[in-house]
């Protein structure tokens, strides 16, 4: 269950992270509500998995999951450049949290 917890709250992360880019520099209420919502479940739900989780572990597939989702989505929502380097490196970043989560079995 803790690994679930732990996935939501990536997907949070991922939430928060491009809503930053909604927002205007803070300048836009809704979004910026809607950034801060997010930002706080994400944070919130981290702090549940890690109850039972390893902290190293734990953080880094956070960030991991984060970093992924939030360059991919820059790619598809903003048209952000995408370059085979960057495909590999952020198939470097998959192959990584997949190796921590193995790795706490």
């Amino acid at each position: 269950m803790s690994w679930l917890i732990l996935l939501l709250a990536a997907l949070f992360e991922v939430i928060w992270a491009v809503g930053l880019k909604y927002t205007d520099g803070f300048s836009r209420l809704w979004p910026t509500l809607g950034t801060i919502t997010a930002l706080m479940i994400s944070f919130g739900l981290l702090g549940v998995a890690v109850k039972t989780l390893p902290i190293g572990t734990a953080y880094a597939v956070w960030v991991g999951i984060g970093t992924v989702g939030t360059a991919l989505l820059g790619i598809f929502l903003f048209a952000e450049s995408v370059s085979l380097i960057k495909i590999i490196s952020l198939s470097l970043i998959c192959v990584g949290i997949i190796g921590l989560k193995l790795a706490h079995n």
